[in-house]
Formats: C-alpha cells, structure tokens, sequence
C-alpha cells in the first residue's frame, strides 16, 4: 500500500497521524507541505478527492487567516485556493492520501479507515489511547 501524508511536524495532530502509519507496516512518503507546497493542480485534486468544500481546508489558528479577512464569504473558490498557495500554513492538515482515499485526518485517528492493517492501540503524543473500533 503507498501511502502519502502532507505532514506539518510543528504540529502535533499531523505528528500523531503520521506515527500511526508505519504501526501498519507502511512507510509513507513524507510531504512537508511547507517545505513543499502542492502546486495548484494539486491542490484542486486533494480537495476534489476528499469530496470537502474548498473553505473547510482552511485554517484558521496560527494563520493569517483573520488578517486577511477570510470568513468574508465574498471569496471564491480560486481566490481561497489562491490564498492557499500563496500562503500553505493556512492549508490544514494532515492529509492523507492512499488507495482508499484521501482524508483530512483531524483527529488523528481519522486515517485508520485509510490504512490496510492499522494497529489495534496506539497512545498520542499527549497520552490518549485510541483503540481501533473506537475511533
């Protein structure tokens, strides 16, 4: 199985989803998407892939989000896009891609359903016990 996670190690939600991988037996293909940016075909094909409107990829803590005013409904599509790619950090995450599906996997435990053979019990960073039903 390939798996991909558009990964923010500063951020500890992105940090728990990807430990919960290689528990799987899987090693990802890492993308820090700040380093990296998706280009914005990519981009379009990530949102169109999880089935989510383009403004719940938004980001709103730690972002220029509020500078730029972007609860204003008044933006389209490619003009958050735009903002997007102008400005990753305000592109949340992670996201996560395999062969069956595409997910933002907040919370963390979200990519379980993502991955072949999940691990039955993993313990986050800040102590909870996710057991696998029970996600």
């Amino acid at each position: 199985m390939s798996v991909t996670i558009y990964h923010n190690p500063a951020c500890g939600t992105s940090r728990n989803t990807l430990a919960m991988i290689p528990q799987s037996g899987v090693e990802p293909e890492v993308i820090e998407y700040l380093k990296n940016p998706p280009d914005c075909a990519r981009l379009i094909g990530l949102i169109t892939a999880m089935g989510i409107f383009v403004r719940a990829l938004l980001r709103e803590k730690g972002t220029p989000y509020a500078e730029l005013g972007l609860a204003d409904p008044k933006w389209s599509d490619d003009e958050l896009i735009d903002f997007m790619l102008a400005h990753p950090i305000l592109i949340n995450r992670p996201i996560v891609v395999t062969a069956k599906g595409t997910r933002l996997c907040r919370p963390s435990e979200r990519v379980l359903d993502l991955l072949d053979h999940p691990a039955d019990r993993f313990v986050k960073e800040d102590g909870e016990v996710v057991v696998r039903g029970k996600a």
